[in-house]
């Protein structure tokens, strides 16, 4: 087998092309796929502490530090001071942050729609239990 083939190469060619076209569908925005995977978490649940925020984005400390400094830049989150630990921060978005969520989602689901086109409902489901069964075993 190839190493064009191998199942490694495929998956990271892939995630790389996706990357690439969620960069350019949250280009008008000036936000990164990165930052996008930690405003949506925000999203979720807003003024979380970086820590818990790191561990939900799948994201090291230091990585989430710096998106956090870019966000705040931007006006789009706040760092407040933990009050049960003085040593840390409880992220929180402002309402710019807030006011994005909706345009940034409909941009990431048609560059999605994109990547998916020919794929049936059912082709879609199965391939995110294999994916995922594939991550299972390596847990």
């Amino acid at each position: 087998m190839s190493f064009e083939q191998s199942l490694g190469f495929i998956i990271s060619r892939t995630h790389a092309k996706m990357k690439n076209n969620l960069t350019k569908a949250l280009k008008p925005y000036n936000v990164t796929p990165e930052q996008w995977a930690v405003l949506n978490r925000l999203w979720e649940q807003d003024g979380i502490s970086q820590k818990e925020l790191s561990e939900k984005s799948l994201k090291d400390q230091p990585t989430t530090t710096r998106i956090l400094d870019k966000l705040e830049q931007r006006g789009l989150i706040r760092r407040q001071a933990n009050p049960e630990d003085r040593r840390a921060f409880l992220i929180y978005l402002t309402n710019e942050g807030r006011d994005i969520r909706y345009p940034l989602i409909n941009l990431a689901r048609q560059a999605l729609a994109q990547s998916l086109k020919g794929l049936s409902k059912e082709e879609q489901a199965e391939l995110k239990n294999l994916l995922n069964r594939i991550t299972d075993n390596l847990d």
